[in-house]
């Protein structure tokens, strides 16, 4: 049945445009996890907005996106794969333009959120539509150009909103997304072979669908909230319990429905050690990958003094490098399974964070770029494995849900990593910056004032008065550069050891046997079908 797919003469079920088409889909959502970010002085000139005001053209997309990802993988194996990409891709294009065109910051924040919510329903397809259109030994292959493709997307989108906000103005950053939702968008009408779970007892279930969508908003929220105001606050500490209580409520209606209906998330999928294993891994790693981002970014844009533009452009040199090593690892995978890829991807990118982790306030470009290389290296045998472990190690019926899991785990592993390293960056910063001000001769009086920014300190902003003499000004910087450095020595170095673990306990899951795999490719060949157009 896969053979027959894949090698079709005919461009409908074509694996090489297939691929192509997904990877346009997929394009737009890795270009707007990025490229919004540079318009936002732009953004907040244009508006008159306030900086938490302005803050929601992000939240509104993330919360969004990440709380329906699991859904539209869902309604894609329910109703099809390729009408609900189809879809998501022409709603995406649409409210792009339609944020474009916002007369107000109240109607751009509106269309984020359709945006995410559109793009929730076609990024978990990208993958799920490869499962069905390659065999299980060319998935890690095609999993290595749709990883390549969301690292271009991701490293382009701060040197093309750069240039675009410069050259034109902050709407092209939305309107972009308009040619190439249609090129998908033509392409796939034409190429993508429709499949779903052909099963005659599938159904949807609206109780799982709420449940898992009310944990995973109050997760989402909690941890933009930990990100904002740390962990300790009530406020945070109610919304992550009410996402465990949401949490818990979700396994025992699933697990009371696997025995009466269809259950939204089939909770024997878990007892995958590849899906397990792929999943935890994105977590881990994504949650190191969005600080090497964050922090690095602001390392060079705030003290080495770079512009945006320029500061995308040098993470190039990690950005790019992923990609590449995403395409050349899918072969590893296709050969050795994704254990052993995972636990070097993992060794790589430990490496690579340690190595930054002794960065200061002067190093230069030459001390930093091996180590993203590194990072960035390691990190592509990551997204091909993971890919392949977590869409691969669940039946082909459920490979919409599985895609769903997969996307849901790396916008987790990205807010995790925000809020987490955030939170040691600061405490670093605060427990360090007396001694570095006392050490540079700053006066007492305005140490302890100073003592009260650690919170901006930690994000690279120093807060020194025009009134100061400019010895004592040079003074403060070079302390407080200082205790930033410190702070992201810190946050490398946990990140460091956490990935490697990851590595560890994934090598350990996947190690013993492949048999899961084995059993669902075995029995769901039978049960799979692919509905001719």
């Amino acid at each position: 049945m896969f053979d027959q797919v894949s090698t079709a003469p005919k461009l409908r079920g074509h694996p090489g445009l297939t691929l192509l088409s997904v990877s346009f889909g997929l394009m737009m959502v890795a270009l707007d996890s990025t490229i919004v970010a540079v318009a936002n002085p732009a953004l907040g000139a244009h508006f008159h907005a306030s900086l938490p005001n302005l803050q929601w053209v992000t939240n509104a997309y993330l919360l969004a996106l990440a709380v329906g990802l699991i859904t539209g993988g869902k309604l894609g194996d329910h109703f099809g794969r390729k009408r609900v990409f189809l879809a998501g891709t022409a709603g995406f294009a649409l409210s792009s333009l339609a944020c474009g065109l916002s007369p107000a910051l109240g109607v751009l924040v509106g269309f984020r959120a359709t945006q995410g919510l559109f793009g929730a329903l076609m990024m978990p397809q990208t993958l799920a539509i490869l499962r069905a259109t390659f065999p299980l030994e060319r998935l890690a292959s095609a999993a290595g150009t749709w990883a390549l493709t969301s690292s271009i997307g991701t490293a382009s989108g701060p040197i093309l909103g750069g240039l675009l906000v410069g050259q034109l103005s902050w709407r092209w950053i939305f309107f972009v997304n308009v040619p190439i939702g249609a090129g998908s968008l033509v392409l796939g009408s034409v190429v993508i072979r429709e499949s779903r779970d052909e099963r005659e007892n599938r159904r949807l279930d609206p109780g799982g669908i709420g449940l898992s969508s009310a944990a995973l908003f109050c997760l989402v929220w909690g941890l933009m909230q930990a990100e904002r105001h740390g962990w300790a606050r009530a406020g945070t500490l109610g919304w992550l319990a009410a996402s465990l209580a949401g949490l818990s409520g979700f396994i025992a209606w699933e697990h009371r429905a696997g025995r009466v209906r269809t259950p939204h998330v089939p909770l024997r999928l878990f007892r995958s050690p590849q899906l397990d294993a792929g999943l935890g891994m994105v977590v881990a790693v994504l949650l190191g990958v969005y600080g090497v981002l964050f922090f690095v970014t602001l390392y060079l844009q705030r003290i080495q003094g770079y512009s945006a533009i320029q500061a995308g452009v040098r993470l190039l040199a990690f950005t790019g490098v992923m990609g590449i090593s995403a395409v050349i690892a899918g072969r590893a995978v296709a050969r050795l399974g994704p254990g052993i890829p995972l636990f070097v991807g993992s060794l790589l990118i430990s490496g690579g964070l340690a190595g930054l982790s002794g960065l200061g306030p002067a190093s230069g470009y030459n001390r930093l770029w091996p180590f993203l290389v590194l990072v960035g290296l390691g990190v592509g045998p990551l997204q091909t494995g993971a890919s392949r472990a977590v869409v691969g190690g669940a039946p082909p019926e459920n490979a919409g849900v599985a895609g769903g899991m997969y996307s849901t785990a790396m916008q987790l592993g990205g807010l995790l990593g925000l809020s987490l390293l955030g939170t040691v960056v600061v405490d670093r910063v605060t427990s360090v910056l007396p001694a570095k001000l006392a050490g540079a001769g700053v006066p007492a009086a305005l140490a302890r004032a100073l003592q009260g920014h650690a919170a901006a300190i930690a994000q690279g902003v120093v807060p020194v008065a025009g009134s100061l003499p400019a010895g004592l000004a040079r003074s403060v910087r070079a302390a407080s550069y200082s205790a930033f450095a410190s702070g992201l020595d810190l946050a490398m170095l946990l990140t460091a050891a956490l990935v490697l673990a990851a590595g560890l306990v994934a090598l350990g899951l996947m190690s013993p046997t492949f048999a899961w795999a084995a059993r669902a490719g075995s029995d769901n060949r039978r049960a799979f079908r692919v509905r001719p157009d």
